[in-house]
């Protein structure tokens, strides 16, 4: 249960605490690190374990790829001249990786690291929509299984906390409550998911390619296979499957130690601080806005009517920090409780404050019309208008007609004119296989047509009080969509994304 949170309780309570942070080097992940620090920076320690070869590696990884980043620049400037020797006391590096027992992790740091411990958060994840099988199992499911083997041992431990993703309920129509997966369960009637099964099933299939000497095809063999077997079960890709899965593994095997599962829809760029716009990678929309700002984007497969649930980076860190709060209780010696299911909350907006991607396309057009693209030859690429389809069955009849026939015609131009028209070929395919990639992995969610109830999150914002709703501010009814995208998000994927 969420209890009332008095003034300063979230930030106080992390004060001498040990935090480990799972995908640290991740978007989402950096802005965690630097929230903690910022707010209490009399946390004990955060333990950040990242994949490098050895100690010095892990350090140098953690430097550059999470602390150097002008994410920290607001940290850096309130430390100023001690900001270094801060780090160093605060941030504990971690040769290790999540797809090996007990995070990689062993003898004396192991166990200082367990008797510590109070806090795990797990963010790591391969978000690849069309990634391997058995990579996508080995971090998004053995990585989950692993952090509960390594809880168990942690005696102080109070709550887990694991990043899931809103969609991992599929193609799912109407209002979608905040529930956990249960084990086994699967989005077609009448089945039944043996998690067991499918990862003896991606080695048994990744042996077999070695055997028949298709290492050159494993890549694609093995994506496929993931691709098969979600779409087997009810899933439109490999990523929100194998993310279903680890929510399952969390609720079979973290025993009772609290764990709550926090589910973002689609992350955007910081809305407030520490870096108003600051984004690293491509989120899914922003796949749309690059392609757009580089005008390969002539038509898209969306309904501008539908509602595109997004929410910033801050909002859902805030929302970490607070249900680890909400959620912590005394460790396993004094807990006294019988098992709870998982909490789960949506990080979302479509119940709240609903953004259509009508909201999106409109202040894309007015940002590059006011600040327009600069081409090869220094002068300023107009925008154009998109073409928009509601429907896939649409969508693939323009694409047939307007690109994939006259380019069949035109690369038997260029075979009779030996080679001629090479580069105009291999332009207009390049932007055919772009649009139907997008389309492929993006289309499940352009066309999304649930709507993702967020009562559990309402009642842990209505139990904050004071400087915590500030502070800690989760609320998407506080976002003014054509504002923060104009000003702050599109802005903030031109500077930061494509440079």
């Amino acid at each position: 249960m969420v209890g009332t949170m008095e003034e300063g309780r979230i930030a106080g309570y992390f004060k001498n605490k040990s935090v480990l942070i799972t995908g640290s080097t991740g978007f989402l992940g950096k802005i965690l690190v630097e929230k903690i620090l910022r707010v209490q920076p009399d946390v004990k320690r955060i333990y950040l374990p990242v994949r490098a070869a050895d100690a010095a590696s892990a350090k140098e990884r953690v430097e550059t790829e999470v602390i150097g980043k002008e994410l920290f620049g607001l940290l850096r400037e309130t430390h100023g001249k001690g900001f270094q020797s801060f780090i160093q006391e605060k941030i504990v590096p971690l040769a290790g990786d999540i797809i090996y027992e007990n995070f990689g992790v062993e003898g004396s740091r192991l166990l200082e690291m367990t008797q510590e411990l109070n806090v795990i958060v797990n963010g790591a994840a391969t978000t690849n929509f069309y990634e391997r099988y058995d990579v996508a199992l080995d971090v998004n499911v053995m990585g989950v299984k692993h952090m509960c083997q390594l809880a168990k041992k942690c005696p102080n431990l109070e709550v887990i906390l694991h990043v899931s993703t809103a969609y991992v309920v599929g193609e799912k129509e109407g209002l979608v409550s905040e529930k956990p997966f249960k084990n086994g369960e699967t989005l077609r009637e009448g089945m039944h998911l043996d998690i067991d099964a499918e990862l003896q099933l991606a080695r048994d299939c990744k042996r077999q390619l070695v055997e028949d000497d298709r290492e050159k095809n494993e890549r694609k063999a093995m994506k496929e296979l993931g691709l098969a077997r979600a779409r087997e079960f009810g899933w439109p890709n490999t990523y929100v499957f194998t993310k279903a899965l680890g929510e399952m593994t969390l609720g079979q095997l973290r025993g009772d130690i609290p764990a709550v599962i926090v589910r973002p829809s689609i992350i955007t760029s910081i809305q407030k601080d520490p870096l108003p716009g600051w984004i690293e990678g491509t989120r899914t929309i922003d796949a749309f806005l690059i392609g757009y700002a580089k005008q390969n984007l002539p038509c898209f497969l969306a309904d501008l009517d539908l509602t595109m649930d997004v929410i910033p980076g801050d909002m859902v860190v805030n929302a970490m920090m607070a249900a680890t709060v909400a959620h912590a209780s005394p460790p396993a010696a004094q807990r006294r409780q019988q098992q709870q299911d998982e909490t789960v909350y949506h990080a979302t907006s479509s119940l709240r404050n609903p953004a259509p991607y009508a909201v999106l396309y409109r202040t894309g057009l007015r940002y590059f019309d006011e600040h327009p693209r600069v081409g090869k030859n220094g002068e300023p690429v107009g925008t154009r208008k998109i073409h928009f389809f509601s429907t896939i069955a649409a969508f693939q009849l323009y694409m047939v007609v307007k690109y994939k026939l006259p380019l069949e015609m035109l690369h038997l131009i260029n075979l009779l004119c030996f080679g001629l028209f090479s580069q105009l070929y291999n332009d207009l395919n390049k932007k055919y296989k772009f649009v139907m990639q997008l389309v492929d992995l993006y289309g499940p969610f352009a066309l999304f047509k649930g709507c993702f109830d967020d009562l559990n999150m309402e009642k842990l914002r209505l139990a904050m009080e004071g400087e915590d709703r500030v502070t800690f501010n989760f609320d998407p009814k506080s976002m003014d969509w054509d504002d923060y995208f104009y000003r702050t998000h599109i802005p903030g994927v031109m500077k930061h994304v494509l440079k």
